[in-house]
């Protein structure tokens, strides 16, 4: 399963609705889906630059959903697995 690489900004990261660790639980209930949150991972990392202050590593079911939320994430990179230094702010954990 592979993990998306997204970037936000400094400025993307002082909105609270743009955290999808806070709100994507949130959204599921609302919708009534609360079930699919057995399928979303994502993992954060600290960035190192203002353009790129928050990393999210989003697999493909956490994706789709922040995307359904009314988000435009730009992706990175596809990667195998989230990076070393992410941890999981969402979700289950990352399995070979």
């Amino acid at each position: 399963m592979p993990y998306y690489l997204i970037t936000q900004s400094a400025q993307e990261v002082m909105r609270p609705e743009n955290s999808p660790a806070r709100n994507i639980g949130d959204y599921l209930v609302k919708t009534e889906r609360s079930a699919l949150i057995n399928t979303i991972s994502i993992y954060s990392q600290r960035g190192d630059s203002a353009e790129q202050l928050r990393l999210f590593y989003m697999n493909d079911a956490a994706l789709a959903i922040w995307k359904e939320m009314g988000h435009t994430p730009l992706v990175r990179e596809t990667l195998r697995r989230p990076g070393r230094k992410a941890e999981l702010c969402f979700g289950v954990p990352y399995s070979e």
